[in-house]
This record gives C-alpha cells, sequence and structure tokens, in this order.
C-alpha cells in the first residue's frame, strides 16, 4: 500500500467548521443557565471546574474509529488502529482505497470480519451518496441520528456522541449511556439506577443544554469526558 492519495481520493467530512459547544459565549450562557435551574448541577459544575471543549474536524475518521473501538478495551483497539493505519502509511484510507483492500489484508490489521463490514458498509454509503457527513451538520439532531444510525454498526449511542463531540450540539442526551446513568444516580442520591422515564424527567430543566449537563455529569465521576473511542 501507499502513503499517498490522489487528488480526487479525498477524505470525506473535513473542513473547518465551528460548532456551538466550542463557541465560549454559548457555552458560557448554558453553564450559567444549568446553574440557575438545577442547584444539584450547579454544585457540580462548582466543584469541577471548566471543561476545555474542543471540535475535531474530521468526521470520517472519527466514524470509523468508533467502529474499530466498538467492545475492545483502549489499548487493544488502539493496537488494531494502528495496524490499520500501517496499511495505508501511517494513515486512514478513503472509502475508495478502503474498498479496493483485500479482506486479508484487513483481517491481518486485527479487524474482525464484523467489522470490516461496517466500514465497508460506511465506505460505500459515503460514496454513492447515501451518506454526506459534511450535510449532518445542517439537519436536526434527531435527522443527523437517524442518518447515522442506518449505517450498519452504528447505533443511537455512537450517533449521540457524535453529535456532541464532533458537532457539538447543545441539547443531546444520551439516555441509555450507563456511565452517565450512574452519575445521575449518584448526584442526585437516587436509590437505584433511573429509568428512562424518571432520568428524562430530571433532565427537563437542562433543555436546551442537556450536552453541557452530560459533560458535566461525566467529569462528576472522575472519568474522562468522553468515551475512549472518541
Amino acid at each position: 500500500m501507499t502513503g499517498k492519495r490522489g487528488v480526487n481520493d479525498k477524505l470525506p467530512g473535513r473542513g473547518p467548521f465551528t460548532g456551538s459547544l466550542s463557541d465560549p459565549k454559548v457555552w458560557n450562557r448554558g453553564v450559567r443557565f444549568l446553574k440557575r435551574n438545577d442547584s444539584t448541577l450547579a454544585r457540580i459544575i462548582g466543584s469541577s471546574g471548566r471543561i476545555q471543549f474542543k471540535l475535531d474536524d474530521d468526521h470520517y475518521e472519527a466514524i470509523v474509529g468508533s467502529i474499530i473501538f466498538q467492545q475492545l478495551a483502549g489499548a487493544a483497539a488502539k493496537a488494531i488502529l494502528n495496524r490499520f493505519r500501517d496499511l495505508y502509511g501511517g494513515r486512514l484510507p478513503s472509502p475508495k482505497e478502503y474498498l479496493a483492500t483485500n479482506v486479508s489484508d484487513l483481517r491481518k490489521s486485527g479487524l474482525s470480519p464484523q467489522k470490516i463490514s461496517y466500514i465497508r458498509d460506511l465506505a460505500e454509503r459515503l460514496l454513492d451518496g447515501r451518506l454526506d457527513l459534511r450535510r449532518l451538520e445542517d439537519l436536526s439532531d434527531e435527522e443527523a441520528v437517524r442518518e447515522l444510525d442506518a449505517v450498519r454498526g452504528i447505533g443511537r449511542w455512537t450517533a449521540e456522541m457524535f453529535l456532541i463531540f464532533k458537532l457539538g450540539r447543545t441539547d443531546v442526551l444520551p439516555v441509555d449511556d450507563l456511565g452517565l446513568r450512574k452519575a445521575v444516580k449518584r448526584a442526585y442520591r437516587l436509590r437505584k439506577l433511573p429509568s428512562r422515564e424518571k432520568f428524562e424527567q430530571l433532565a427537563r430543566k437542562w433543555h436546551p443544554y442537556s450536552s453541557i449537563s452530560t459533560l458535566y455529569l461525566w467529569r462528576s465521576t472522575e472519568k474522562p469526558d468522553a468515551p475512549a473511542k472518541w
């Protein structure tokens, strides 16, 4: 494999853009809103300090990485990702390059047959236009989730993480995230993990800044702001 890419063989989803969470004015306004509306979050925000939030403009690499990291420990996933990159001179392949790669070579990198098929589906959708990563920036949260959820291997949780960390959306509430539910149980002194209904009831006071509350609740458990894959 060569490390060079042709002029018309670019990676999709790159380019300068600014998501709202990366705007300090939006972030500060959201923090003030949450502190006024939720005394528990006000305490967490006060003790946690400011979260440094910065968007990564590479949507394609983020999705490929999320697929590779699924159900793997961080070290193992990073090793596979590095071997996968080595097939293409130390970088990720474009969709066209990926589809032209022998499955046997992909297997040697450590990718499972299932994940190979997931990335293949992503590559095919990007090439035939069924998925346009740049277009996601112009869609509503739910529309963007549906677009991503249609790709094999990408579920709602992964799509929600993408909206927060790659698009900078302010009002994403990943109610199925176990770590977040544990953080809510601890912060609000609940006897058990909150049900979806209880969680959504608590979160009503966070809208339209649920993403910021989510980040601070993760921080309150002294875990990284984002899952390892992000």
